[in-house]
């Protein structure tokens, strides 16, 4: 926040007190600054919104922070809060945006078409913008262009008609109500970040905002306001030089991009490696639990996965807790039907023929969680309701495990020596 927060007024302060922009003010007035320092803000906050989603480098990470300190871990533990938090950061600063940038269509409209004074109407007349960084201020030729018009035939307008749909499209249905009951909406709405990145890196091809440039002789603003007929023709008043300034958003976004890249890559990467089953079990209440087996796969207490069924789609993938435990020779998900993803996998396993396979299953991870750091506590507590105690669950066997395998004269010393500091855990289970 407080990175925000410098962000947006150090850009209001120079975009509104900037004497290269003396003349920017006269056609677009406050509207400029409140346009300019959201865009900073955004370019900040855009480059952070992939970052919480890159499960693979958040595990690295945690990984990295064992040995300094659980602080840091824990707030790894937020990626979600803070995705979040971002994204609401963002589609704040693009309303704000975008309605300074509307006010600026209207006031380009008009200062050319001579409603604000006889200097924004010189100005508006400098230039030819068909030419790239000449003279000309105003990107408003004719008098037939309507601010509409205007952001219609610019990069920059419909560049930005196209971000705001996808942003507005990604949030509605990012609610929590159609997240849980429709969670292929989200799923596929939420792919919209593509189109919304793609979209942000040519927003400032345009160059629409613009600044003075020096000139030789130095073109005096104070004077030459006041003597706008010798433009160009003493030396006191050459004619006033504008160009736009370099688009800077692909630099901020370009790393979280190929990082976020990566990460896809090596979803594929596991896509593609085999998974067999080690058993499949209908539980009550609609809980279906799959045991599964994958070469080289390693896990944490507490750990999830994502997995992929390509005979229901495959594009979605879903996040589940493992139940099983470390020393387990397989790994296991307890889930639920809610929603349509699991309501097919549970009937796809339902009218299994007796000893049939289970349907081909893909499995992206295991990423961490807090959980893991239960046995870095002398004392644990763990709260669960519902399908939400599964992370328990492999809490409670890998204790087993640990007592099972050790001496029972010794068991307190021997959980300690096997990486644990555990010697109280209570459940509370609802």
């Amino acid at each position: 926040m407080g990175i925000n927060i410098f962000l947006f007024v150090y850009f209001y302060l120079f975009y509104d007190l900037g004497p290269q922009f003396e003349y920017t003010r006269e056609l677009l007035g406050s509207a400029l600054p409140w346009a300019r320092a959201p865009a900073a803000v955004l370019n900040f906050n855009c480059m952070l919104i992939l970052l919480p989603v890159c499960r693979n480098l958040l595990s690295l990470l945690r990984g990295s922070f064992i040995c300094c300190g659980r602080t840091m871990r824990k707030q790894l533990d937020k990626n979600l809060t803070f995705h979040k938090l971002v994204a609401y950061m963002i589609a704040l600063m693009t309303a704000v945006h975008t309605i300074a940038h509307l006010l600026n269509a209207e006031w380009y409209t008009n200062s050319f078409q001579g409603r604000y004074g006889p200097l924004a109407t010189k100005l508006s007349m400098l230039g030819d913008s068909r030419e790239l960084n000449t003279t000309y201020l105003n990107p408003v030729r004719s008098n037939s262009t309507t601010p509409t018009i205007l952001v219609f035939t610019t990069i920059a307008g419909l560049t930005g008609v196209v971000i705001t749909l996808a942003l507005i499209l990604m949030i509605t249905s990012s609610m929590e109500v159609i997240r849980r009951s429709y969670f292929e909406v989200f799923w596929y709405t939420h792919h919209l970040f593509i189109v919304f990145f793609a979209g942000l890196v040519f927003h400032g091809a345009g160059r629409i905002v613009r600044s003075q440039q020096v000139t030789d002789p130095p073109h005096n603003n104070s004077l030459c306001e006041n003597q706008l007929e010798n433009w160009g023709e003493t030396a006191d008043c050459p004619v006033a030089q504008f160009a736009g300034g370099f688009p800077q958003t692909w630099m901020w976004v370009i790393g979280p991009m190929i990082i976020y890249l990566c990460e896809r890559l090596l979803r594929f990467i596991r896509y593609m490696q085999p998974v067999s089953y080690r058993k499949i079990v209908i539980r009550p209440s609609k809980v279906l639990e799959l045991q599964l087996v994958k070469p080289g796969f390693k896990m944490q207490v507490g750990q999830y996965v994502f997995l992929n069924c390509p005979a229901i789609s495959q594009l979605e993938w879903h996040p589940f807790t493992m139940t099983s435990a470390p020393e387990e020779d397989f790994f296991s998900v307890h889930i639920r039907l809610v929603g349509d993803w699991t309501e097919k996998l549970i009937k796809m396993v339902e009218n299994l023929p007796e000893g049939g396979q289970g349907p081909k299953m893909a499995v992206d991870g295991p990423f961490g969680t807090a959980s893991e750091d239960v046995f870095d506590y002398e004392v644990s507590m763990l709260v669960g309701a519902g399908i939400g105690v599964t992370p328990f669950a492999s809490i409670l066997k890998s204790i087993w495990y640990k007592f099972k395998d050790s001496d029972p004269k010794l068991r307190t010393k021997k959980v300690r020596t096997c990486g644990t500091k555990i010697r109280k855990l209570g459940c509370l289970l609802v």
